[in-house]
């Protein structure tokens, strides 16, 4: 039930079915699973804190609490706390219901089938999401990248050549999807993923064709002013679109920052406090105020300072540890260079968007702690098959005279 729910949950958040059947949303059917979730995890007598990840939530989530009372505008700190909260018990039912091998094929399935409907929705709607927090472009141009990794290595490790071909055919329609949003700050991420996928890849020359093809697939059915949006990148003035609209936020940002370096001014609270420090000031005559940072690390710092960054960054620290060690278990191994690009495409491409409160980042570090924890069971086992042989071995030796 545990593991059913937790699937559901997040069939709801990233597919967001209730947005495209209206029918559906008068139900709420978010509020009820996440309900359901919580009295799972609780019946299920499994909830710990050994997790090194898990703790750190912990006092993240509790730098939040503190957050609500002090924040300029406390009720969207509440909000903010509410959703990551809920985003925690996730978290909890991937860490303890994903307890097996067949179980992670299984999530890993299910998991590109929802990224697969987000692709098609993207291509079909030229870039805009379902919804909720995949609603922008660039929302989804970021998880899409964080997907790409996993169709790519299952399809290096697949021995049967129509899965493996499946699973080229995915990566090719989730690079697809990525060029449908036009984001700029997709493109670098993309990037980065494609860089780590070859860099991990066991066949380099086999890996180095996929993402060639890849990349003439990018050619062949970039829309038109692709490139030339991407260029754009790197200019100055009106025509850049948002690259200098950032940097003014992100100036505003720092000052905020400096000016509440220990615990910032509170989660969601960058867009109500933006006027404080904007002042007169105004880029091309208009306001930014109750606009979001638009980077995940001007979120952070200005919001949840210096405390909020140790802890967050000391996540990314042990997820890296964490991931080493599934290196180390060959069947798993497929998966760790998956996560590891994953997390990646996540910090790239979130130097352009306000990700820190989005799921995809607690998700992904939810399925390296369960990964982790399969590990760390497969060792004691290896150890006592090991034992067991020397014993056998040492009662089959012909005794001395």
């Amino acid at each position: 039930m545990l593991f059913h729910l937790t699937v559901a949950y997040l069939l709801l958040e990233f597919a967001r079915p209730q947005e495209l059947v209206p029918i559906l949303a008068p139900l709420r059917l978010p509020g009820l699973v996440a309900g359901a979730l919580a009295l799972a995890l609780i019946l299920s007598g499994r909830i710990s804190l050994s997790d090194k990840q898990t703790r750190l939530f912990v006092v993240f989530l509790a730098l939040m609490a503190v957050q609500v009372p002090l924040a300029a505008n406390n009720y969207r700190a509440l909000i903010g706390l509410k959703y990551m909260l809920i985003t925690f018990l996730v978290y909890l039912g991937i860490v303890i219901a994903v307890d097996s091998l067949p179980k992670i094929r299984t999530f890993i399935t299910l998991w590109l089938g929802v990224h697969v409907l987000l692709a098609i929705h993207g291509i079909a709607a030229r870039g805009r999401g379902v919804g909720g927090f995949i609603g922008d472009e660039n929302d989804v141009a970021m998880t899409i990248n964080m997907i790409v990794p996993f169709s790519f290595f299952l399809a290096q490790k697949e021995p049967k050549r129509a899965k493996r071909l499946l699973y080229i055919g995915l990566t090719a329609l989730f690079v697809l999807a990525n060029i449908f949003t036009f984001s700029r700050g997709g493109f670098v991420g993309l990037l980065a993923v494609s860089l780590c996928c070859w860099l991990r890849s066991p066949n380099k020359l086999r890996s180095a064709v996929v993402i060639v093809a890849l990349g003439l697939l990018v050619s062949l059915y970039a829309r038109e002013g692709y490139w030339e949006r991407i260029q754009s990148s790197w200019e100055e003035g009106v025509s850049a679109g948002t690259g200098e609209d950032r940097l003014y936020m992100w100036r505003f940002g720092w000052k905020m920052f400096l000016d509440n370096p220990i615990i910032g001014v509170g989660q969601d609270n960058f867009p109500a406090r933006f006027a404080e420090y904007e002042g007169d000031e105004r880029l091309y005559g208009h306001t930014r105020t109750w606009r979001a940072a638009h980077s995940l690390y001007f979120t952070l710092l200005p919001e949840l300072g210096l405390v909020g960054a140790i802890i967050f960054f000391g996540m990314v620290y042990r997820n890296w540890k964490d991931v080493a060690a599934i290196r180390q278990s060959i069947r798993l191994r497929p998966y760790a260079h998956a996560l590891e690009a994953s997390l990646i495409g996540f910090l790239v491409s979130s130097v352009f968007i306000s990700t820190l409160y989005y799921p995809n980042f607690w998700v992904t570090m939810g399925f390296v702690v369960a990964l982790r924890r399969i590990v760390m069971l497969e060792q004691p086992q290896g150890n006592e098959a090991l034992a067991s042989a020397k014993i056998i071995q040492t009662r089959a030796r012909p005794r001395p005279l």
